[in-house]
């Protein structure tokens, strides 16, 4: 299959599939739109998370059970119980814990064999250079509109793309 466009071939050949993985993602395998080569892709791939509420809870579960191979989260708040009806990624057990202690449990219990990073911030013009930059999508999945927008005029000068 090829791509209009290529951001991860290069290292996606340098990708192999263990047996488990070749289990676990074996309905992806069989989809002729992703297949072998695009599921190497995707564990070729890094995307930078930014929030674990409401838009970033449902992000954060298909990314890591998709097999994209590394995951960054950007969350800096705690899980409170009116969390819970609408971010999926807490639970009551987890109420007081920072989101990101809970949301990285959460996806590592998905999926263990990608790999975490987790940044207990606020993703803000100071830091968003640093955070932003190794990886090649950035997602903003935080549900602040404030928020948003002030990510959102940060992004234009990165160089990764971002959804938002």
């Amino acid at each position: 299959m090829t791509f209009p466009f290529d951001l991860l071939g290069h290292r996606a050949d340098f990708i192999s599939l263990t047996p488990q993985e070749v289990q676990r993602y074996s309905r992806h395998l069989i989809m002729p739109e992703v297949g072998m080569e695009g599921q190497k892709r995707l564990k070729a791939a890094s995307v930078l998370l930014i929030g674990a509420g409401g838009l970033g809870s449902p992000l954060g579960l298909y990314l890591a059970a998709a097999g994209v191979g590394r995951i960054g989260l950007v969350d800096f708040d705690a899980v409170d119980y009116s969390n819970l009806q609408r971010q999926v990624l807490h639970d009551t057990a987890n109420v007081g814990k920072p989101k990101l202690t809970s949301a990285l449990e959460r996806l590592r219990a998905i999926n263990p064999e990608i790999k975490y990073e987790g940044y207990e911030t606020r993703l803000t013009a100071a830091n968003a250079m640093e955070i932003c930059r190794n990886y090649d999508l950035i997602i903003d999945g935080t549900d602040n509109f404030a928020t948003r927008f002030s990510i959102s005029c940060r992004m234009t000068t990165l160089v990764p793309p971002q959804l938002s």
